[in-house]
């Protein structure tokens, strides 16, 4: 095994370490992998050598001989979305703390894209991946895992793939975030979500219908808008909302992504939150605190959920390098949600009705009884 770095056009070999440092090549070998297995004052004089001359590990000629690159790979949809900023913060940081390497790759929810990045993840011989699947690339997972690569999905479950699944419980966050804005006395309740084929997009739609219906209210089509996760499309949907004759009292911008479009709407509509409509959110940011009025968010804890996939993935890979050790595969683990309140939900008997159909809309006060014409639009809730 040749293990080099390039400086200057010349490769540094461990033979010349060896040399150098008055030690066997097998002793320099043992002392930069940190097997235990030399004194720690050889070590650390080898190590300061080795530095000196410039010489760095090939990991991939170190892989192919250990079947070990101590790399992982994290691939995420988007960094737009402030839940997948902390879980690469946070998996880089956990990771570390195991002494592995993170390659992190943004598929853009494009299952293309997304297939490449498992393949060429693969060709680096990771040891195991974490990836927020596009569901559209079920064999290659199957590929990878059947090849010995443990994965942990995250945010979303890759359907009929066998694997653990670290998630956010979103049909309960969805639903305490819909129970909150009807304990303020909104009926409609406008509803921003993902698609359906995706797991957050149907938990967080159920959530949202369960609590209407154990509250006695009608679900209504014409308030669901079920969008990719982009804050254009989330624009297009606030707009729709808000173009109703009969517009809603509330938002819940249920998609993540989409809810920087939902605000801009509003905004282009010089609506103020809460007094003209109210807006409650999916998933924290630091510029929810930010914004004044403080935006109300259904927090999903994306922090413990990279922490707990790092910990499945990793106990994983021990157990595949010894196989006595107990192990369970294919688990699903939920990361509870919690509702973090802020200023940007007002009662319904306090907010002023906003009459739908145009960026210029007058504003009324629902205390007076005002009324409009409902539209028929949306499709039909699954």
């Amino acid at each position: 095994m040749r293990e080099y770095q390039s400086k200057n056009g010349h490769i540094v070999t461990l033979k010349e370490v060896a040399h150098a440092a008055d030690v066997s090549v097998s002793t320099v070998s043992r002392a930069l992998s940190g097997t235990g297995l030399v004194n720690s004052k050889t070590e650390a004089r080898i190590q300061r050598t080795a530095e000196k001359l410039g010489y760095r590990t090939n990991t991939l000629a170190r892989g192919l001989a250990t079947r070990s690159s101590r790399l992982i790979g994290l691939v995420l949809h988007n960094l737009v979305n402030a839940s997948f900023n902390t879980i690469a913060d946070m998996a880089q940081a956990r990771l570390r703390h195991f002494n592995y390497q993170m390659i992190l790759c943004i598929s853009g929810d494009d299952p293309e894209v997304e297939a490449s990045f498992i393949d060429t993840l693969f060709d680096h011989r990771i040891d195991g991946l974490l990836i927020t699947p596009t569901g559209k690339n079920r064999a290659k997972l199957e590929e990878l895992s059947n090849a010995g690569v443990p994965l942990v999905t995250i945010m979303r479950r890759q359907p009929g793939l066998i694997s653990d699944a670290v998630l956010p419980d979103d049909m309960d966050g969805a639903y305490k975030g819909t129970n909150h804005l009807l304990s303020r006395g909104h009926r409609r309740i406008g509803l921003i979500v993902g698609p359906q084929e995706t797991t957050s997009g149907r938990e967080r739609l159920a959530g949202y219908l369960r609590a209407l219906r154990e509250n006695g209210v009608d679900v209504n089509a014409d308030l669901i808008r079920q969008v990719p996760y982009k804050p254009e499309y989330g624009r297009i949907a606030g707009e729709d909302l808000l173009n109703l004759a009969a517009a809603p009292s509330a938002i819940f911008a249920a998609n993540h992504e989409g809810s920087f479009g939902v605000m801009q709407a509003v905004a282009d509509r010089k609506l103020h939150i809460p007094d003209d409509i109210s807006l409650l959110c999916y998933e924290d940011a630091p510029w929810y605190r930010w914004n004044r009025p403080g935006i109300s968010v259904v927090n999903v804890g994306a922090e413990s959920m990279a922490t707990l996939a790092v910990d499945r993935l990793v106990e994983h890979l021990s157990a595949k390098n010894n196989p006595t050790l107990p192990h369970q595969f294919g688990q699903e683990f939920r990361i509870g949600a919690n509702l973090e309140h802020r200023d940007s939900i007002a009662s319904q008997s306090a907010t002023k009705k906003y009459v739908g159909g145009g960026s210029h809309a007058p504003l009324q006060d629902d205390r007076r009884g005002a009324r409009g014409h409902r539209s028929v639009a949306g499709g039909p809730v699954l």
